[in-house]
């Protein structure tokens, strides 16, 4: 038995063994910026095409650009390229035409440490590793003091949930978070993201229904995550976004409507249709309910 074990956990490290020998498709040649503590958080994409295979373009000449500290949405039809942009802002692929610019540099220009490092990204499921709260909201990063973990719980409608665990900070929590609620893992992800203070917020907006109460605290946590950095939100729910200052349409792979919420309304476009279709299943949920 015994024997058996060992075969398989030496089939299993030849295949992690390979997975990590495997290059790098991006360009990682020496940045031409110097290492730096924290960006404005100007973002610029620039007449932007992306295939992840041959010319199957999912973005088509993207272009918009946002300023330090604003808040944006996207929004579109599954398959509409919104985690693409996501996924080319964050630098793990390279784009095949156009351009991306941060601060007015292009991608390339920084290190991938201080790109990413910049940028806190808030996915829709949120993985939580085996250890207690605390470390979970620190990951490993040591500048991040107790006092730090505490602020950012405290701020984002967490603290309360924490102090009535059994060891509070130190309660253990289980692989991806089996032990809490959807809504307490996002409250701890976004304590998460606020103790590492980054200058770039990008929320895929969790679709997951939670109570009412815990809904109020979600959105009330949001609003303190983004004060004064730049956040992008990838919207399923557009109830949720009718205060950003704008909101960018995608659909097929291009930007078919940009601007507020009543302005997108008043086109009668796209977006008024998504609109009118979420507000109509939402009644008619309702009245299930009911």
């Amino acid at each position: 038995e015994k024997y058996n074990i060992m075969q398989a956990a030496m089939a299993s490290s030849e295949r992690i063994f390979r997975l990590l020998d495997e290059k790098s498709e991006l360009d990682t040649n020496k940045p031409k910026l110097k290492s730096i503590h924290r960006v404005k958080g100007e973002i610029t994409f620039a007449n932007v095409w992306f295939a992840y295979q041959d010319e199957n373009w999912v973005l088509k000449d993207i272009s918009f650009h946002i300023q330090p500290g604003e808040k944006i949405a996207i929004v579109g039809a599954t398959g509409a390229g919104k985690s693409t942009i996501i996924n080319l802002l964050g630098r793990f692929y390279d784009v095949q035409r156009g351009k991306i610019l941060l601060d007015g540099h292009p991608l390339q220009d920084y290190s991938l440490f201080d790109l990413r490092r910049q940028i806190a990204i808030v996915l829709q499921d949120v993985f939580l590793f085996a250890g207690s709260v605390a470390e979970n909201i620190r990951l490993g990063n040591l500048e991040i003091t107790d006092e730090k973990i505490r602020q950012a719980a405290a701020d984002v409608n967490a603290l309360k949930f924490i102090e009535q665990l059994p060891e509070k900070f130190d309660t253990p929590v289980k692989e991806r978070g089996a032990s809490l609620s959807v809504g307490q893992k996002q409250l701890l992800a976004f304590a998460r993201a606020l103790a590492f203070d980054p200058a770039i917020l990008v929320l895929d907006e969790a679709t997951s229904s939670v109570d009412t109460e815990t809904e109020i605290l979600i959105q009330k946590a949001l609003e303190r995550l983004m004060q004064n950095r730049t956040s992008i939100i990838i919207a399923h729910r557009l109830s949720t976004i009718q205060n950003v200052d704008r909101i960018i349409v995608l659909h097929k792979g291009q930007i078919r409507e940009i601007g507020t919420h009543s302005e997108l309304l008043a086109l009668q476009g796209i977006y008024h249709r998504l609109y009118q279709l979420q507000f109509a299943r939402q009644t008619a949920e309702g009245k299930l309910a009911s």
